[in-house]
């Protein structure tokens, strides 16, 4: 299955769109190409924005953290960052790959090998195999590293944990750190549990709720400005600002991030039904329809009258209840989401049918930064009184966020 495929429809109306803008001889000039995602405004993405940071690379040995989002939009499509500066003559001596690979094809949590890559032949080092954070010697006689990755503004989604460990190892090393601006299709949301420092890990290195409404940009800034980095350094940081995008904006992605987000309805609901990863109950992996199901064997046949049964795929070799006829719920159709909510996981908890197998409970911990959370739904708690307890939290948030705020 190609990784692009459940993005089809979706880019054919954008590619539509583009040629409706050009037949008006609107014009688009090479180093500032845009894609237009709705009839109002035309978003400019940073790596659209050549000519705001080709001189910041010439002359100097690169090394870019990529993957299959690190794109170019133009009038034929899109054209890989990579292979834009390659023909530009920009020194590129390597890439990092993040979660997933440089492809995007590697399942979640999958360990990746160092490679070649085939198209290039440049050295594709891997941050999510023996090493998650560069090394010294992989950045020896680097002079500058860009990183280039569509997130999606979900804490536990681990580009930004990438982001970070690549910050503080270019601090470490007095490499500068070029961030090229990507939105965040969350950007306007503000929610969930925020991570416990006794907690943090891979999946959470900091005290931010789970979802931040901040792109990455923005979130570099905090990183670097907060003391996150190591020792407390602080990174040269360059962020190239995106154009025409703010925290309100809907922005549909034309390459799925990551094999198991295939498309605008799973990323909006993938704050809610990721948490389901901390548990045994199924969240659509092995199925078309990733994070826009749940379901299980052990939930009660008799109250989930909905049912499919999962197989390996592509982005999921192995996933939960594989082969078993799971219980649950279709909430493909569900309308935009603004918030975390909680009802279909305590829904589901409420009507298992074995209680001591619904909770991975180190994996939950570490998704939702806390204990509290699993703590508060075995014993009975509602979603609003559970969602009260975060609210400290989030205002004492929304006040650090509001000083690295690059968009409105």
């Amino acid at each position: 299955m190609p990784i692009f495929s459940g993005f089809k429809s979706t880019f054919l109306l954008l590619f539509i769109l583009f040629s409706a803008c050009a037949q008006k001889k609107e014009q688009v000039t090479t180093e500032e190409s845009s894609i237009v995602i709705s009839k109002k405004q035309e978003v400019v993405v940073a790596a659209n924005r050549v000519a705001a940071y080709l001189p910041k690379l010439e002359n100097k040995k690169i090394a870019v953290v990529a993957n299959q989002t690190s794109v170019i939009f133009n009038e034929k499509g899109y054209t890989h960052l990579v292979d834009s500066l390659l023909s530009l003559n920009i020194n590129i001596k390597k890439v990092f790959a993040p979660e997933h690979g440089f492809r995007g094809k590697a399942d979640a949590g999958e360990f990746v090998k160092d490679d070649l890559d085939s198209k290039t032949q440049l050295p594709l080092i891997s941050l999510h195999g023996k090493n998650r954070k560069p090394t010294s010697k992989q950045l020896e006689s680097i002079d500058l590293v860009v990183f280039d990755i569509q997130d999606v503004g979900v804490r536990f989604y681990t580009y930004i944990a990438t982001l970070q460990l690549v910050m503080e190892a270019c601090a470490e090393s007095s490499i500068p750190v070029l961030v090229l601006d990507r939105p965040n299709p969350n950007g306007h949301c503000i929610d969930g549990p925020t991570m416990e420092a006794t907690h943090a890990n891979f999946l959470g290195m900091n005290k931010i709720p789970l979802v931040y409404g901040m792109t990455i940009g923005e979130y570099a800034k905090m990183i670097n400005e907060e003391g996150w980095l190591a020792k407390k350094l602080k990174a040269d940081l360059t962020i190239i600002e995106l154009k025409n995008w703010n925290h309100s904006s809907i922005y549909s992605l034309p390459i799925r991030p990551s094999p198991n987000l295939p498309n605008d309805r799973s990323i909006n609901l993938y704050p809610s039904l990721g948490l389901f990863e901390g548990t045994n109950v199924n969240a659509g992996r092995g199925t078309e329809f990733q994070f826009q199901r749940y379901g299980a064997s052990f939930l009660d046949s008799t109250y989930f009258k909905f049912n499919y049964v999962p197989k390996p795929n592509f982005g999921s070799k192995y996933p939960k209840e594989d082969g078993k006829v799971c219980f649950g719920e279709d909430i493909s159709d569900n309308s935009q989401m603004n918030s975390v909510s909680l009802e279909w996981l305590i829904k589901a908890y409420q009507n298992c049918t074995a209680k001591s197998k619904f909770f991975n409970t180190d994996g939950f911990t570490k998704h939702a930064g806390t204990e509290k959370l699993q703590q508060q739904i075995e014993a009975g708690f509602s979603q609003k009184e559970i969602k009260q307890t975060w609210q400290k939290d989030i205002i004492s948030f929304k006040k650090i966020r509001s000083k690295y705020l690059i968009y409105d």
